[in-house]
């Protein structure tokens, strides 16, 4: 049985989310803050559901913290928030988000969205390695190397990156990069993936060239 830690603030809301939860097949444990959290987090969840207003240290703060420990970096998060605008989506995604749930949101949407994670967890750790030239992407340890150098990617820079890099050739438009990365329906811009992919790249740096744009559809690995 996978185990959810909410992390919300809000008593009604938190006890609301874990019971609906647990009526869905899962454990739960609760966070009303973010030092909660990050002690909570140490027992490690399969997955956290993240509030971005928190008092303390805010949902970013969290992130940021959980993202910089080995021990629990590896674990997906889910942001609940009732900020919607694009960039607030990128903001979080780009530090680290697994995914993003604007509030209000249904609770079959919820379930949908954790058990997406989860599912993906699961197909990733049975992939051992993904080489792509000099690029070695190692997804059960959330680890990518170009030759001897690590990378620092954030989750969705190393999702992205191993879907072309697992199917070099292969084309893919910005909707299938948010559908095979974030799940069907997932409200991010075309935009959006651009913005991350420049980001990538500069990562990159040089070896960068490899990601090719196809214009008017998508992105590419070079073969």
């Amino acid at each position: 049985m996978s185990t959810i830690l909410v992390v919300e603030d809000e008593d009604a809301i938190r006890d609301l989310i874990c019971m609906n939860l647990e009526a869905n097949g899962f454990a739960t444990d609760a966070a009303e803050d973010g030092e909660e959290a990050l002690v909570k987090a140490r027992r490690h969840p399969d997955l956290i559901l993240l509030d971005w207003m928190l008092p303390g240290l805010d949902g970013l703060d969290v992130l940021r913290a959980l993202k910089a420990s080995p021990e629990t970096a590896g674990i997906p998060v889910i942001m609940l928030t009732a900020k919607g605008e694009e960039t607030d989506i990128v903001l979080g995604l780009e530090m680290g988000a697994a995914d993003y749930i604007v509030k209000p949101f249904s609770n079959k949407v919820l379930v949908a969205r954790v058990r997406t994670q989860l599912r993906r967890g699961g197909e990733t750790e049975r992939n051992d390695v993904i080489r792509c030239g000099a690029l070695t992407l190692l997804p059960n340890e959330r680890r990518a190397r170009l030759g001897d150098d690590e990378l620092e990617l954030t989750c969705g820079e190393f999702d992205l990156l191993a879907l072309l890099a697992a199917h070099p050739g292969h084309v893919y438009t910005r909707g299938q990069i948010v559908a095979r990365t974030k799940g069907e329906d997932y409200p991010v811009t075309d935009r959006a993936v651009d913005v991350q992919m420049v980001t990538i790249r500069r990562k990159l740096g040089a070896w960068g060239e490899h990601i090719e744009t196809v214009r008017g559809v998508g992105y590419r690995m070079r073969p």
